[in-house]
This record gives structure tokens, sequence and C-alpha cells, in this order.
């Protein structure tokens, strides 16, 4: 019932949403010529309107170009690799550069499209060939293609790293810090050719008994029970996965959301303000982001369920008792890869101490393999996105990665 309110909300909403667009871009276009006019700020006002509701449809990664590290303007061509029922493997290879290293960027599933990562894509495209999991929405999969669980996520960075070949670095944005530790730890055991060269762990809950925060505590706080019977639908029969049980997206942003209420509401207002004002540079990066981040997919409920139970409840990985296929995953037998974690000093979702927690468990490794980076003045998105991003982080990921060739 849940999910079909929802849905039945959205579609009396969506025509509202696509009147405003269209007449902020009347007002605009005929109007926008004169400074401070009342169009323009009825313009101002659409585009909030139309800026203010979801969509479940994923977005370009609009990367068509990248200037390299020597200053040079590149084209960048995006082919679909590998699928799964649940997955594209995607690359993104510019144009007349061979032999550069191979990267596997691994998307959260958390609720958002790995176009999410676009700004962290173009980044590691100055040096790097990139690879990119393109998570599916659930609800456009048939139930008929089965269930997708923890284990499926660990399944599909094996496969990916196995078809991209040796020598391939691995790099985990939040969420999937976990099951690429695992993946890489189940690779050692089975000396697997194709076992990363380089792991890179960027803010993600490998042990969220350090520096707890509000996530981790909403994950703790209840039973199982409450978040099977409060927080799972059921995918409406006018999609393609009808009766699949799905935690969604839209509730999963909301809670992001809630966090810091003050934050998107101030967002809001400065998007009105720079509009009105004629700065336009400005107005695009906010309304750019919400386009991006109101983008929403849906998570398979075994998947999400599992997530809560094994990594924040339970916090199998941290406690040495994961398991993938019903074997142990012991990180201790990664002895080759190096490893890079990567902490934001202001985030709020992945606290510090949770991300370099992966040291302590990949005791296998030397301590010239390890190395980890407290970035200041970042919060959880600035960790792989913006300027410190680029400026500060980057530099460290590539040093890392080129060490380990």
């Amino acid at each position: 019932m849940m999910y079909r309110a929802y849905q039945t909300f959205a579609n009396l909403h969506d025509p509202i949403r696509l009147f405003a667009s269209a007449s902020e871009r009347v007002s605009n276009n005929w109007f926008g010529s004169f400074t401070l006019n009342p169009m323009q700020r009825l313009a101002a006002h659409y585009e909030q309107i139309s800026l203010l509701g979801f969509t479940h449809t994923r977005p370009d990664f609009k990367i068509q170009e990248v200037v390299d590290s020597l200053g040079k303007s590149k084209i960048v061509s995006e082919e679909i690799l590998y699928s799964t029922h649940f997955c594209n493997l995607v690359r993104f290879k510019k144009d007349g550069v061979e032999g550069q290293p191979k990267i596997l960027l691994v998307a959260p599933m958390s609720g958002h499209f790995a176009t999410l990562l676009a700004g962290t894509i173009k980044t590691l495209l100055k040096d790097h060939e990139v690879y990119v999991t393109d998570w599916l929405n659930i609800r456009d999969i048939p139930v008929s293609c089965g269930e997708f669980d923890f284990d499926s996520y660990i399944e599909h960075i094996i496969q990916f790293l196995e078809y991209i070949g040796p020598g391939t670095h691995l790099m985990a944005v939040c969420q999937p810090t976990v099951a690429c530790l695992a993946a890489t730890a189940i690779m050692s055991e089975d000396k697997n050719p194709c076992v990363p060269a380089s792991l890179i762990l960027m803010a993600g809950p490998i042990d969220v008994s350090q520096s707890p925060t509000k996530v981790n505590e909403l994950a703790t706080s209840k039973p199982m029970s409450w978040f099977e019977e409060k927080l799972i639908g059921i995918i409406p029969d006018q999609f393609n996965g009808v009766e699949r049980r799905v935690y969604p997206g839209f509730l999963q942003l909301m809670a992001f959301m809630s966090m810091n209420p003050e934050r998107h509401a101030d967002s809001f207002k400065k998007l009105y303000e720079y509009r009105v004002n004629g700065d336009n540079e400005k107005a695009d990066v906010i309304h750019d982001f919400y386009e991006e981040y109101f983008a929403i997919m849906d998570l398979s409920a075994p998947f999400y369920l599992e997530t809560i139970q094994k990594v924040f409840m339970d916090r199998d990985l941290a406690t040495g008792k994961l398991t993938y296929q019903g074997r142990l995953v012991n990180p201790r037998l990664i002895k080759k890869t190096f490893l890079l974690t990567v902490e934001g000093e202001r985030d709020d979702i992945c606290g510090i101490g949770q991300t370099l927690a992966a040291q302590d468990l990949c005791s296998g490794l030397p301590g010239y393999r390890k190395s980890h980076h407290l970035q200041a003045g970042v919060g959880h998105y600035g960790v792989f996105n913006g300027k410190r991003w680029d400026g500060q982080i980057y530099p460290v990921v590539r040093n890392l990665i080129q060490s380990a060739l």
C-alpha cells in the first residue's frame, strides 16, 4: 500500500512539475533579457516547483570529453561491455589513449543511480581508463530474473574484475566498501589472477562501531521486524518488476534529507537568489546537483535487509563473521593488494574510523602496502566530489595506483 500511495501521488504531481518546467523555459526565453523583471522571478519560482520531485529515470553521465593531467582535451566514449539482469558494466574510454591503469569504480546501491558519481569519474579519467557498475533500477526487473541479495553484490564485483582482467584497481564509494573488501579477500584466498592490484575504500561502513552517526543509530535502534514491516514496499503492476519486494528509493532519500533539512532548504533559497540576481553559473551548480540527487532507484528487499543485518546490526565483517556463498570472508588473506582508505572529517554518514578499520582487518598486508587519508573540511559527498576531491584526495588516489603498478 505504501508504494502504491507514493506512486499515485507522483502520478498526480508529475504534470504540475512538467508545466512548471515548461513555464520556466518560456519565461526565460521571452523575458530573460530584462534585468530583475517579474517574469525572471516567476521563472525562478517555476524552477523550484519543477525541481521538487523525484524521478526514477536514470540521468545521463554527461561526460563527452575530459582534460587530462597534461592539459590536453580528449573525447570520451561510453559503452556497455558486459551486462547481467541487475547491472551494466560501463567503460569510459578516451579516444587515442591506450595502456593507462584500469579502475573499476563500484557505485553504491543506495537509492541513487551510478550517475551520481559522474564528477568522480571525470576526475579519474584524467589518468585512467574507468569502468563503472551501472546498477539497474530493481523495479524495472521482472521477478523471473531472480532475487538480488548481498552475495549477489559481491558476485558481481568478482565477475566484473574477471571480465576486465588482471591488474585492475578496485575503488568503492561508501556502501560497497564492505562488498569490495569481501570480494578482494575471496579472490585472494582463491589465488585468482584478477585480484585487484589496489583497493581504494572511500567513506564506507567497514566497522560502524567507530564514531557512530545518525544513520548507524537508526539502523541499530529497531528490530529487523520493524524494517521489514515499515520500510519494505511492493512494486505496483504498472512496472516490469511488479510484485517485487523493495526498499523504495523515495524512503531512502527522504531519510537522508531529514538529517540535514536546513542545509537543503538553504540550498533552494540560494538557487532562487542566484537565479533572480543573474548568477546563473552558481545556480546551475545547485540545480544540476538536485536534478541528479532526486533521480532515485529502489533497492531489492533481500539486499537491503541483509545489509542492515550484516553491516550495521551484527558488524559481520568487523567481527570476522561475514560469509560469501557459505564461505567465511577472511581479509587477513589479502597479501598483495595495495590498500588505501579515505575518510572525511565532517562525514555525517560514515564517521571517522569506520573506513580506517579496514587497515586492521587486512593484517596480512605489510605496512608499506597500506595507507590512509583523512580529508579536512569535507562531509560525505565531498570525499568523492568537488574541489577537495579534485585537488587533494584524487592526487593521493592517483599516487597509490601508480605505486601499485
